[in-house]
């Protein structure tokens, strides 16, 4: 019997065996959503973004942010006008498209939550 060969998907470089590895890939893990889920509203300044998110390290938040604005998810605008430096990530078009998804992980969070 001969093996099938899938055709594997290729986003930014990198290569996934299927759909869901690749959304995964892409958001998965324990802050990437939670980041997400928090610039949905708004863009935020990178010390707002930590006070949402206590328990992160500012490596692992930076860390995280790096890779989602790599993977054009997110974006990050420095404003250098004036001092102090203000530097405020947003979500980009394609981040946007991801809203839906991260509002029914948020709501199914919120159905099964102890009251």
């Amino acid at each position: 019997m001969e093996a099938e060969t899938t055709e594997m998907l290729k986003f930014n470089g990198r290569t996934f065996p299927c759909c869901a590895s690749l959304t995964m890939g892409v958001i998965g893990g324990k802050w990437k959503t939670v980041i997400l889920f928090h610039l949905m509203e708004k863009p935020l300044r990178y010390n707002e973004l930590r006070k949402e998110m206590p328990t992160v390290t500012e490596r692992t938040l930076s860390l995280q942010l790096k890779n989602l604005e790599e993977d054009g998810i997110v974006k990050r605008k420095v404003y250098t006008s004036k001092p102090p430096l203000k530097v405020e990530y947003s979500l980009t078009d394609l981040g946007k498209t991801l809203i839906p998804i991260i509002k029914a992980i948020a709501d199914w969070g919120d159905s099964v939550v102890e009251k």
